[in-house]
């Protein structure tokens, strides 16, 4: 199974595909746009998109590109419950910030970002932390879409990695650029019933090419124990314990999944947020599951990188007609986040830099901010595409950043007696102890290793009861959290400190709760939240509102 031999799209077919796709998007780009455009609209859609819409946004969002290749590399390496760790776990987390989101909304029906809604409860540093979070998180996402992109051209054509990148980039920009965030929700819509109808064709068209069910007789000696169980320990320590911290942190702090909380009819967040919970599990535990087929079939990735079994199988075992079907499905998932990324990054500039800075502002000049964002945000995932920068080490620390923000930004929300300074001040210290975890910088023996594992276990009990307070309320999270730290101590403190990704996210989730709970409680002080509405309203339209 090494020497599999390869096929392609050719240039001319390749070429039209991406005119079709991009020309089809521009084309409804420009039929959604107002000849006179406002600012709220072009960040928010006027907060009141309609349940199919806002539900297929939210998944395509959800799915992208590097997320389907991840869940195939989890498969590959985990087995069979390495796609369910990965795909079950983040769409229970779209599932589990939703009341989150309507009390974030009620609070602040007009918002644009959730920045913004920061800074009407605390203040410029809060505002600042999670703006400039969004900002390296969405450039990097942005540039992770762009090289996969880059890579799926160069794999499947003629053309080079950097001419892929080249028309990705564009093609997103184009159809992005007039609209804004308009153009993102509609073109979302699209983009997702070609990637769910791509999906359905391409997983059993690969799995019945490979082999169909006898592979997993035949490739038996293929895998481990631990690879064919359906419990296995070393997946869940490995894949789905830090999935579940590092996606909840994201769900929370992600401005992309913040613009479509606004955007939505509050009314229909519940089933806007359930419909892709469903959505999104369903498509990336199917596609995961196309790495535990090359598990079995002893495929081995191009390269040694297990980010290229997807598109490796696509080209091994699909001919001209499903292989285009393929190409779109992938184009679709990294164009559908990509112009996410655009969106979220015009309106952390036009809000966060601009609209809410203290300056006068004028609509129109938003606008052209926000247009002028997309432009530079474009170039720069240009820039750092071609240089082949470690996405992941950024990945980490951005991830490390919103899982610090978590706990603060949560109970900003319901707790009168949260500061700046205790919003600030956790999650500065909970950086600075998840940093040298994370990185090995301090040996993890003795003592300091016992400290860190019953800091982790706090996270652990810090994460269950994040889950069910949004549901239940305090009283049933403060429960859980204990019973689960109770439960996990005997099992944790002593070995937990080996696995460091895991570790040391959760010790970002117990110091930020930790030092803001105890901050917290110093201030008598209460803080009136119906100033939150007040202080985030619209900015008004273009054609109505002169400069102040």
């Amino acid at each position: 199974m090494d020497d599999l031999q390869l096929n392609g799209l050719g240039g001319p077919l390749t070429l039209a595909l991406l005119a079709v796709f991009f020309g089809g998007t521009l084309l409804i780009s420009l039929t959604i746009r107002h000849r006179k455009d406002d600012a709220d609209g072009y960040m928010t859609a006027g907060h009141g998109i309609g349940f199919g819409i806002s539900a297929a946004s939210m998944t395509a969002t959800w799915i992208w590109a590097a997320s389907m290749y991840a869940s195939a590399t989890s498969g590959y390496t985990y087995g069979v419950s390495g796609p369910i760790h990965y795909g079950l776990w983040g769409a229970l987390m779209i599932l589990f910030i939703y009341p989150y989101g309507r009390r974030i909304r009620a609070l602040a029906p007009n918002a644009h970002t959730l920045a913004e809604v920061m800074y009407a409860r605390h203040g410029r540093s809060s505002q600042l932390m999670l703006a400039g979070s969004n900002i390296l998180g969405s450039l990097i996402s942005l540039t992770s879409n762009f090289i996969a992109g880059g890579a799926l051209i160069s794999m499947l054509s003629p053309f080079s990695f950097s001419q892929g990148v080249a028309i990705i980039a564009a093609g997103v920009l184009l159809y992005t650029l007039w609209s804004g965030f308009r153009a993102s929700v509609l073109t979302d819509f699209v983009q997702v019933c070609a990637m769910l109808g791509a999906v359905v064709v391409i997983i059993p068209a690969v799995f019945f090419a490979v082999g169909g069910p006898q592979v997993f007789v035949e490739g038996s000696s293929h895998v481990t124990p631990e690879q064919a169980s359906f419990f296995s320990s070393e997946a869940f320590l490995n894949q789905g314990a830090p999935y579940i911290a590092a996606v909840l942190a994201y769900a929370i702090g992600n401005q992309t999944i913040a613009q479509r909380l606004f955007a939505v009819r509050e009314d229909l967040i519940k089933k806007t947020f359930v419909t892709a919970t469903i959505g999104y599990g369903a498509t990336i535990i199917g596609i995961g599951m196309l790495g535990v087929v090359a598990l079995y079939a002893g495929i081995k990735p191009m390269d040694g990188d297990p980010n290229n079994l997807i598109p490796q199988l696509a080209a091994t075992y699909l001919g001209p007609v499903l292989l285009a079907v393929f190409f779109v499905m992938i184009i679709g998932a990294l164009a559908s986040t990509a112009d996410s990324d655009l969106s979220a990054l015009s309106a952390i500039a036009m809000t966060d830099v601009y609209g809410r800075s203290g300056l006068p502002t004028n609509p129109k000049t938003m606008l052209m901010i926000g247009r002028a964002t997309m432009i530079v945000a474009t170039a720069a995932g240009l820039y750092f595409a071609g240089g082949r920068m470690n996405i992941l080490d950024l990945l980490v620390l951005v991830g490390a950043l919103w899982g610090a923000l978590v706990f603060p930004v949560i109970a900003s929300f319901y707790w009168d007696r949260v500061t700046n300074s205790a919003f600030t001040v956790s999650v500065l210290t909970a950086l600075a102890c998840f940093v040298p975890v994370r990185f090995g910088w301090i040996p993890m023996d003795g003592l300091l290793g016992y400290v860190s594992d019953v800091l982790a276990v706090i996270g652990v009990g810090t994460v269950a009861g994040l889950m069910i307070f949004g549901f239940f309320g305090r009283r049933p999270a403060i429960v859980a959290g204990i019973i689960a730290s109770l439960v996990t101590a005997p099992f944790a403190i002593g070995f937990l400190h080996d696995y460091a990704v895991l570790s040391s996210a959760l010790i970002a989730y117990a110091v930020s709760t930790l030092v803001c709970v105890a901050l917290s409680l110093r201030n008598k002080g209460r803080f009136d939240f119906a100033l939150i509405k007040a202080r985030t309203d619209d900015f008004g339209p273009a054609e109505k509102r002169p400069a102040e």
